[in-house]
């Protein structure tokens, strides 16, 4: 699944791992000299200041979130356009952080983006944080542990080295080493596909997982993966950010809804979430910030608690 401006990468990435290790990366409106969304074009992201909160909607906060009168984010910050670090190296920006900020202030909240590993999102909603809005996939075997408001969706993309020096087929990854993020379905997708590879008396897929998303950008850059799986957005910014030195590998796959993560069975914290992110979509905010970040692809038209539906 997730990018920092990849022109920088390496220092950029180093600065994600530092402000991981220290875990106190906070939140700010403030950009500094602004970064660059999905279409290569420099944003200071959206301004929310405009957003108005809705009492009806504030009202269905539970108790225990709104007494501080924060909402408190669960983020990796390493999938851009989503959720990365501006290159001051400490400040959130991206849609999903653009979107939490407008959710928060919907409910009578000011978000409080909290940098987390991708991983340990889902496991920490509801006592770490209030909510997880980090690209996440609905699928089943997530809503077994947690519920989901949708909001986004996204396909999965193989990008490769420009010329795909290593004549890398997505239909036969067996041998091949492939770079993808810990925690992600695209992570689960390759783990089933070396299951076939063994069925089949090939060698195995080299998955090579890395708990950030950036690194796994690096390795494909740097040589180290022939290959790298993520969401469609998230590739699509690492092609068009790395100066040419990585493409798009195949067609889009796998179109799946995205959703805030919520805790299992909080229905009156559902029901805050789904109303306040409807608002949204109807006023023409939600489609707004898409845009900003080059990302209105993915936009929707209903967001739905726990959706059956999930193409």
């Amino acid at each position: 699944m997730r990018k920092n401006t990849l022109k920088s990468i390496v220092s950029l990435a180093l600065g994600a791992s530092l402000c991981l290790a220290g875990a106190a990366c906070g939140t700010s409106d403030d950009s500094g000299n602004g970064t660059k969304n999905a279409d290569g074009k420099t944003t200071q992201g959206y301004d929310v200041s405009n957003v108005e909160t809705v009492d009806e909607i504030a009202a269905l906060v539970p108790d225990d979130v709104k007494k501080d009168g924060k909402l408190t984010v669960g983020m990796d910050t390493s999938y851009a356009p989503a959720e990365f670090l501006a290159e001051d190296g400490k400040t959130p920006v991206g849609y999903d952080v653009d979107m939490s900020k407008a959710l928060a202030k919907v409910m009578g909240l000011e978000a409080e983006n909290k940098v987390a590993s991708f991983d340990m999102i889902i496991p920490s909603v509801g006592s770490k944080y209030d909510v997880g809005i980090s690209s996440f996939t609905i699928t089943p075997e997530r809503m077994d542990a947690v519920d989901f408001v949708s909001f986004y969706k996204a396909g999965s993309t193989w990008a490769t080295k420009k010329g795909n020096p290593d004549k890398i087929d997505p239909k036969d990854l067996c041998g091949q080493t492939v770079a993808v993020q810990i925690g992600t379905t695209q992570e689960e997708e390759l783990t089933e596909m070396n299951k076939q590879c063994k069925a089949d008396g090939k060698q195995e897929i080299n998955v090579l997982s890395s708990k950030l998303q950036t690194d796994v950008t690096t390795n494909v850059t740097t040589g180290k993966a022939s290959a790298f799986y993520a969401d469609t957005p998230v590739a699509g910014y690492a092609i068009a950010q790395t100066d040419g030195q990585l493409e798009k590998l195949g067609e889009d796959v796998g179109v799946t809804k995205q959703g805030v993560v919520i805790k299992k069975g909080d229905k009156q914290m559902d029901e805050a979430v789904q109303k306040a992110m409807q608002k949204l979509m109807d006023d023409g905010t939600y489609e707004a910030i898409l845009e900003e970040w080059g990302a209105k692809d993915g936009a929707i038209e209903v967001a739905e608690i726990n959706p059956t539906d999930t193409k």
